[in-house]
């Protein structure tokens, strides 16, 4: 499947990093940032996280809600989470769904790749060049090259 900008994004449930579900629809109103991503703690992974705990607050202000999701499982999640203090959500998608849903699914890792999602819940931007050391400030790039923030 290809996600198409302009068209609604798939709706999902996923455990985060505690095992609780969320679910992507329960999120309108607010502009998501999905990003995918390979694996919990190898390099690229770990620059991408810390480039975007670094800049949260830059999302924050830009009204940003962001997810991860990884083929990890919860557990993963909350050592890698507690290890970088990361602030924002981690996804499980242990069974591969979301990843296929999204048209992400790699062989043995998800691809890096980046969903900008409007209040709407209608895809905005699709990132496949991800700057893993400067992603924020990439996201809130996107958003505005998109229309979407002020």
């Amino acid at each position: 499947m290809v996600i198409v900008v302009g068209n609604q994004a798939p709706d999902f449930t996923l455990p985060d990093e505690n095992g609780v579900e969320q679910t992507l629809s329960a999120q309108r109103g607010k502009k998501m940032v999905i990003y995918f991503y390979p694996k919990d703690g190898t390099p690229g992974c770990t620059k991408e996280a810390c480039s975007l705990r670094d800049g949260y607050g830059l999302l924050q202000q830009a009204g940003i809600t962001i997810w991860g999701i990884s083929y990890d499982s919860p557990k993963s999640h909350k050592a890698f989470k507690a290890k970088h203090h990361l602030p924002f959500t981690l996804l499980s998608d242990s069974t591969k769904e979301v990843a296929k849903l999204y048209g992400v699914k790699g062989w043995f890792f998800v691809d890096r790749v980046t969903f900008l999602i409007d209040e709407k819940g209608v895809v905005v931007q699709r990132l496949d060049d991800v700057d893993v050391s400067a992603h924020a400030q990439q996201i809130v790039d996107a958003f505005k090259a998109a229309g979407k923030e002020k």
